[in-house]
């Protein structure tokens, strides 16, 4: 006989009306009553009635997780967009691309200059060999001239001391004096030419320098615009999934423009909220379970990361205990990142449910939250 008629034939034994009947419908309403308080009791026990014992708080709560923007680093039109929403998606993966037809015009352009700056550096180097060789040049010049002032000096000695006794005439000596003074002259003229040939080779290496600058700067605006380039490729930062689309193709952004959003899935919690007395003994890294109301037969273990230090409903004057107790303060309760990375593709955020954090390290979970945990 299978339950739903052995049901039936106990339902309809209770509507019996004869005085037989009457005693065993008695009997029956008593069984049926220990029967419901029992059931009642157990499943007060299994789901709770909404208390913890002490030790423990809990609070309702929303799975949420870390939200990334996938923006443009510059200005520039979307070219396509390769994800859809709701998708999952891994570090490195491409999500979408920018038109880059500007930046590789420009960067043909620093390498143009780039090439012109690298002839101007050998320009200017063989301008700073030939200088070189104007001041050995003149500084040949110079001891040219200083030897013909040795002699035309000699000379003028000897014709002076030759005019003393007249030997010669004036005008000889006259003339050797004119030559002597005409090679001190010629001597100073020629250490102008190697000064000025000094100056020449100071102003051949500073073009150098300005070249060899102007080699290095446009190095540095072709990886600069390469950069670019390689930023216009937008790329996954962490796993995740993609929430939703900011722009489409074909759209024109500004430099930080949105195109995506994601979701990090390796940094997800509940955020709840406790009062005064409870959130005051929460503690950094107090344990935690999480119960999911899609999963109420799952408890997922977690950890507490942050207690604000600013309450919530916060009175507009708080002044009594009593109104202090009022206080409301937001508790995350942080799931590891190894559990996170073993059901990656399962995680939602969004899903509502309840926590539940141990207040006293030494209090023990009660049955209905001891486990098993998921892992």
């Amino acid at each position: 006989m299978s339950a739903l008629v052995r049901l039936k034939t106990w339902l309809a034994r209770l509507a019996d009306p004869s005085p037989g009947g009457k005693t065993k419908r008695g009997w029956s309403l008593l069984i049926l009553a220990v029967l419901l308080g029992g059931g009642g009791y157990y499943a007060w026990q299994r789901f709770g009635s909404g208390s913890l014992p002490e030790g423990f708080a809990s609070g309702n709560g929303r799975i949420e997780a870390v939200e990334i923007d996938v923006s443009t680093k510059t200005a520039g039109r979307i070219k396509e967009i390769l994800v859809d929403e709701g998708a999952f998606v891994e570090a490195g993966q491409v999500l979408a691309r920018m038109d880059t037809q500007v930046l590789e015009a420009q960067r043909r352009q620093a390498e143009a200059q780039l090439q012109r700056a690298t002839i101007s550096v050998d320009t200017a180097k063989s301008l700073v060999v030939q200088r070189e060789a104007e001041k050995r040049a003149a500084a040949a010049v110079v001891a040219q001239r200083e030897a013909q002032l040795s002699s035309s000096a000699k000379k003028l000695a000897r014709s002076e001391q030759l005019a003393k006794t007249n030997v010669i005439s004036q005008q000889v000596l006259d003339n050797d004096r004119a030559t002597a003074e005409g090679d001190k002259a010629a001597i100073a003229a020629a250490q102008a030419q190697v000064a000025a040939s000094e100056a020449a080779i100071n102003s051949a290496k500073a073009l150098v320098v300005d070249a060899e600058a102007a080699v290095d700067a446009a190095r540095a605006a072709i990886e600069s615009i390469t950069a670019d380039i390689n930023d216009s490729v937008l790329k996954s930062p962490r796993d995740g999934r993609v929430q939703y689309r900011v722009a489409q193709p074909g759209e024109v952004l500004s430099a930080g423009g949105r195109v995506l959003n994601l979701v990090d899935l390796g940094d997800v919690f509940m955020t709840f909220f406790l009062p005064t007395a409870q959130a005051g003994r929460v503690m950094m890294g107090s344990e935690a379970r999480i119960v999911l109301d899609a999963a109420p037969q799952y408890l997922i273990p977690a950890k507490v990361t942050f207690v604000a230090d600013v309450a919530q409903f916060t009175p507009k004057t708080v002044e009594t205990n009593e109104e202090r107790q009022k206080l409301m303060f937001r508790i995350k309760a942080h799931i590891s990142p190894e559990l996170l990375r073993k059901y990656i593709k399962l995680v939602k955020t969004g899903v509502p449910g309840v926590a539940y954090v141990q207040l006293d390290p030494q209090a023990k979970w009660p049955g209905r939250l001891q486990g098993p945990l998921v892992q």
